[in-house]
């Protein structure tokens, strides 16, 4: 059992594990976690090809409110979709095909968009780590091989001070 936000240190590592039955649940995971977020924040997604990365972007883009329809971003490398309100625009980017380190992430200017944009990056560990000490890093397991088994292991943990205080147990409301 998670301890409650008050009683939490700050720099504790802060971590919720949850357990996705579907699709729809994905997508559901990415709109609350969507609540939690704000201009600034860098959300790392990791897991094996087809485990519900983009899935649980387009949750995030429909819990911002942003325009465009939230689609991987593997052959652009980086999409920008705007706020359709007040709230900061989503930075979606996909960092597989980027061999390099920060040096590479640096030519996309993502720590220029970081202050005033929510920037997720699928495939950043090992990428981005560097643009800010305060991240959310999502981590999605599933069965691999020939199998048609769709659920999904996530864990989310947020690191900094910045997550200090957020209570990640909403998420599995």
């Amino acid at each position: 059992m998670e301890a409650p936000a008050a009683a939490r240190n700050p720099g504790e590592i802060v971590s919720v594990e949850l357990i996705v039955n579907a699709p729809d649940q994905m997508r559901e995971l990415g709109y609350r976690l969507a609540k939690l977020l704000r201009a600034g924040d860098l959300v790392m997604l990791n897991g094996e090809l087809g485990a519900g990365k983009t899935t649980l972007t387009r949750g995030l883009g429909e819990g911002l409110g942003v325009r465009g329809a939230v689609t991987s971003p593997t052959f652009v490398i980086a999409r920008v979709h705007p706020s359709l309100g007040d709230g900061p625009p989503l930075v979606h980017v996909d960092a597989y095909r980027l061999g390099g380190g920060l040096d590479e992430m640096e030519d996309l200017d993502l720590d220029v968009s970081l202050s005033d944009s929510v920037i997720v990056v699928e495939w950043g560990e090992g990428k981005v780590e560097e643009l800010t000490d305060d991240r959310l890093n999502v981590v999605i397991h599933r069965a691999v091989g020939d199998t048609t088994d769709e659920v999904r292991h996530v864990t989310v943990t947020g690191l900094g001070q910045r997550w200090a205080t957020v209570d990640l147990g909403v998420l599995s409301a």
